[in-house]
């Protein structure tokens, strides 16, 4: 199955981190140890697709792939959010955590069944006017299919 996330309200470019000022903020999504596709901090929205494979174990789900992390019954997807240099690199300063062993099973097993996505919204600006990290819950994160 593929899961999209679908990122709005993005917090800006540049984020005043306590004293230090960070520039050229991105967010991307993490596949394995990498940041793919970043997004700038400034852009309208951010959309990403990623592959995971439903396993069903004795009748609990467990999702798999190169961008799920976390062990079974811990599993979840990074956001993570960096500063892109002039030549191109990714330092990551944060990361944002889209738990997936809240999402509802049964939503879960509707995507899987229908071949259609599990969609994540998520409000990219925490309550401080800048970039949402630790672990995202409702009502920043929505799951539908």
């Amino acid at each position: 199955m593929q899961i999209e996330v679908h990122g709005h309200h993005l917090p800006g470019r540049t984020f005043h981190d306590g004293d230090e000022v960070r520039r050229e903020v991105h967010v991307a999504v993490q596949v394995r140890q990498e940041a793919v596709g970043p997004v700038p901090g400034d852009a309208d929205s951010a959309a990403w697709t990623v592959d995971a494979r439903v396993v069903d174990e004795a009748g609990a789900l467990d999702l798999r792939g190169p961008a799920v992390h976390g062990r079974r019954g811990e599993r979840f997807l990074y956001l993570t959010w960096g500063e892109v240099g002039d030549d191109g690199t990714f330092a990551m300063f944060r990361r944002a955590k889209l738990v997936l062993d809240r999402v509802d099973p049964a939503l879960v097993r509707r995507a899987a069944a229908a071949g259609t996505p599990l969609v994540a919204t998520v409000h990219l600006t925490d309550d401080r006017g800048g970039p949402r990290c630790a672990r995202v819950d409702p009502p920043a994160l929505t799951w539908s299919t």
